[in-house]
């Protein structure tokens, strides 16, 4: 059996893991690369295998770096089936179309102000192919294992992190290969924790926090702390968020904190589509996250949801302190850019991101202390007062990754780290191998590893 790391390797994005035994191909995730513009072009670049001869996908999850190469996967020739959760196939039928209409709406953008370097600019993919890409999906169950290809079985298990996530175990050819996914945390504001990982022989395991522990601190009390500081400056609080899971996660929130009257009662506003729309999924599925329905109507009732492109326009023109929670998490693209483009300048206001940063990134400029930011091919100044809540991420931190791994009844013939940036992914490979008999490499780029050769 053969594994090839087409993606997750040197960084947190563009997950893509393909094995091969007996002339078959399983892929697990299909995700974009984002953040630096090497990592993205990287999208643009032909895979080391042609997509028609893939003969099934499982995605652990729905989140862009997961999922969202995809349609492309999709155009390049692929024709075979895509399995995961129930959750994760509705939250990618937001995710997959409103990612190809921003990349359209990015290129339309770039065309008509003239700062592409390519003539004319093109999106990666469009809407229309984001949603055929859609009817590859088929839904399994957690826990219950399957087929995806005559002779492999395939279970999901429960990931934790978002809603539908899950770790994937194969069992080929009388071998196992256990794929974490992202895993999360085990006192998550939202979901519940991972379920304990199953035995394999072979492991490969994200690492986003490998290299440190979350701040022991109250996540809400930091939350609450510069909401009342822009508030008595008479600001404004920008909030960029992933629109799924963590979107949901801060609205909930802030209505613990609005009840607690640890905040004043200023409006809190949701400025995309897609979070409102992954809201009522969230609701849907109630029972897989630690929220009541109750509870979930309740967020409703207490957020100001934006619908139009105008609604969201006057945002830009606040005179008194709010907060707004606008996509997407790592200020790549979305709504929020425009509110950044508008809010960043004036030191009364604040930036707030919750959780992990990519490298690369604009959310990883502001945290690092850029004065400036480029939007839309203009330099935007940034004064406005910027915090980053990492103990917001819905990622497990060092010690939660390994508390998780040790859970193993034996130690895997070798672990593969992945999805970490260079030193969070090194520095969890040592921790593992300082266990007896745990051996761990740190994979690059296309790498492709012989499992069946000796150790």
């Amino acid at each position: 059996m053969k594994l090839t790391f087409l993606g997750g390797t040197g960084t947190v994005t563009g997950s893509k893991y393909l094995l091969e035994h007996g002339g078959r191909k399983l892929m697990i995730d299909c995700g974009l690369f984002q953040g630096l513009k090497q990592l993205r072009l990287r999208n643009w670049e032909a895979l080391p295998v042609d997509p028609s001869t893939v003969d099934a996908v499982v995605l652990t999850h729905a989140h862009l770096d997961h999922s969202g190469f995809l349609p492309r996967f999709c155009e390049g020739g692929f024709s075979g089936p895509v399995y995961t959760s129930q959750a994760t196939r509705e939250l990618c039928g937001l995710l997959l179309p409103d990612s190809g209409r921003l990349l359209e709406e990015e290129a339309e953008y770039a065309n008509r102000h003239g700062f592409s370097k390519h003539h004319p600019a093109l999106p990666l993919y469009t809407e229309e192919q984001a949603r055929r890409a859609l009817a590859a999906l088929r839904t399994v169950a957690l826990g219950q294992p399957f087929e995806p290809i005559p002779g492999v079985q395939v279970s999901l298990r429960k990931a934790g992190h978002l809603l539908g996530a899950a770790s994937v175990h194969v069992a080929w050819g009388g071998r196992s290969i256990l794929f974490s996914g992202d895993l999360g945390r085990q006192a998550d504001l939202l979901m519940f924790p991972p379920d304990a990982p199953t035995p394999c022989d072979w492991l490969v395991m994200e690492s986003t926090y490998g290299d440190r522990s979350h701040v022991e601190t109250d996540a809400l009390e930091l939350l609450a702390d510069v909401i009342n500081r822009t508030a008595a400056r008479g600001g404004v609080v920008v909030v960029p968020s992933f629109a799924v899971g963590r979107a949901q996660a801060l609205m909930y929130a802030l209505h613990l904190l609005r009840e607690q009257h640890r905040i004043p009662d200023i409006p809190v506003f949701l400025n995309s589509p897609m979070a409102t729309d992954a809201t009522r999924i969230y609701e849907a599925h109630h029972a897989e996250h630690r929220l009541t329905a109750e509870q979930c109507e309740a967020l409703r009732r207490t957020t100001r949801i934006v619908t139009s492109v105008d609604e969201s326009k006057r945002l830009n023109t606040l005179r008194m302190p709010a907060v707004i929670i606008s996509a997407s998490g790592m200020a790549s693209g979305g709504r929020v850019l425009h509110h950044l483009k508008a809010y960043a300048p004036d030191r009364r206001n604040s930036i707030v991101f919750a959780g992990y940063q990519a490298a690369g990134t604009r959310g990883a400029a502001m945290v690092a202390g850029a004065e400036t930011v480029k939007i839309h091919g203009q330099h935007v100044p940034v004064r406005a007062e910027v915090a980053c809540i990492d103990s917001m991420s819905a990622h497990a931190d060092r010690k939660e990754l390994l508390d998780w791994a040790a859970a193993l009844p034996r130690a895997p013939r070798h672990v593969f780290v992945t999805h970490g940036e260079p030193v969070a992914a090194d520095a969890l490979r040592q921790a593992l191998e300082e266990r007896p008999g745990w051996t761990c490499s740190v994979p690059e780029y296309r790498d492709c590893v012989d499992l069946d050769a000796p150790a």
